[in-house]
């Protein structure tokens, strides 16, 4: 059955959207985003930051083994020199974790495996509330507000390119086109001595936000209201985006025009034609019912869906050191644990979709669609090529 239609506000690529503010019972979130949101060009401002300033170091090198306890993690956890199993003992905390999308995806299943391993690791003395769904707004909403001084909002799961727009250049890298050739590509990166400089650059920055463990909920694909058959097809398209300079120019190469919708306007904005298609992961594009609006899905995989665990300054020092050991004691555990059922989860969610009459197309050769992505990459890499390089070489 198809969902009352309601209409998505949209803006040009120029223009900056945040979306709806949630409404409920978090009343005290609404108003911190209300009184303290600020612009990404803002913050930068008030924060001084170039991102210009940072120095790029080497890598250190990789682990063949996805599932492996990440290094990223470890080193981090380093700094927290409690002992995760002293904790029960300590005053009880409650963090509050956002993700926007629901339970039942990848992400929102690594959000409950951190939430118990947390919780189990403390002895109750460290409480995850997991607000899925987008209850508290949109990924974009989430960041302006906890970036603004919000402590309503302890963690988020955001997409591991999302601080870009705050100077973090280095996580941008992460969402170069084509990047990564498979999964294990990917966690060669995650579980090597390079990641810490990924996660750990909003600090080097000053931004009042750290990195505790990365994830991926699979590779992205289009999917489309009218069927396609390939690249050609994409030509005038209206694509939503999310007002990402690296998913515009992306959406630009295939010769479509990019769209502003808010995540949570994506459905209405599919369904009365406000946009002819958008991306996904496989996993979210089921969860989220695109397929009943836009039943067209293309496997053209253009980027891996890195995603990454933050923790708030604010929420990092209301925790004891034991306590702090544990929450990364298990980001250690649950970035093991999405590397398990990520591949699983997805292949499994194609099949429901097969079987279920959704027209997936598959990409047998993704020559052309790199090459209408060249001007992107080259755009927004030569400023880091050294270093990018070294995340070509790990593939696996």
């Amino acid at each position: 059955m198809f969902r009352l239609k309601k209409f998505a506000k949209v803006c040009t690529v120029n223009e900056r959207h945040t979306g709806p503010v949630q409404t409920g019972p978090f009343g005290r979130f609404k108003e911190d985003l209300l009184m303290k949101k600020i612009t990404r060009r803002s913050f930068l401002a008030a924060a001084g930051v170039s991102a210009a300033a940072l120095a790029l170091t080497a890598c250190g090198g990789s682990s063949n083994s996805a599932a492996s306890t990440s290094t990223a993690v470890s080193s981090t956890a380093a700094s927290a020199a409690g002992d995760a199993t002293a904790a029960a003992n300590d005053p009880k905390v409650t963090l509050v974790y956002a993700e926007v999308n629901p339970l039942d995806t990848i992400v929102g299943q690594t959000a409950t495996h951190f939430k118990e391993k947390v919780e189990e690791l403390t002895g109750g003395s460290v409480v995850i509330d997991v607000q899925a769904s987008g209850v508290l707004g949109s990924e974009n909403d989430v960041l302006d507000a906890i970036l603004g001084g919000s402590t309503s909002i302890d963690m988020s799961r955001i997409s591991a390119f999302a601080l870009t727009s705050y100077g973090c250049n280095k996580s941008k890298l992460l969402s170069i086109p084509f990047t990564f050739e498979n999964r294990a590509h990917f966690w060669n990166f995650a579980n090597s001595d390079l990641a810490p400089e990924f996660l750990n650059e909003p600090q080097e920055l000053g931004l009042p936000v750290r990195g505790v463990f990365y994830g991926e909920e699979g590779f992205r694909h289009f999917f489309t209201v009218n069927p396609v058959s390939g690249i050609d097809d994409f030509k005038g398209l209206k694509l939503r985006v999310s007002n990402d300079p690296v998913m515009n120019g992306l959406v630009e190469g295939l010769g479509a025009n990019p769209t502003v919708v808010s995540f949570g306007e994506l459905y209405s904005a599919l369904q009365t034609g406000v946009v002819d298609g958008a991306e996904q992961p496989i996993a979210n594009y089921k969860s989220n019912a695109f397929p009943e609006v836009a039943n067209n899905l293309i496997l053209d995989g253009h980027t891996l869906g890195a995603v990454q665990a933050v923790i708030t300054d604010n929420a990092w020092g209301k925790l004891t050191e034991n306590q702090q050991a544990a929450i990364m004691e298990a980001g250690a555990d649950t970035q093991a644990f999405n590397a398990d059922l990520s591949e699983t989860a997805e292949n499994k969610v194609l099949d429901e979709l097969k079987s279920s009459g959704c027209n997936v197309v598959d990409v047998p050769d993704k020559a052309p669609w790199q090459e209408a992505c060249q001007k992107v990459i080259s755009e927004n890499t030569s400023d880091q090529a050294e270093l990018y390089q070294q995340l070509l070489d790990m593939k696996a």
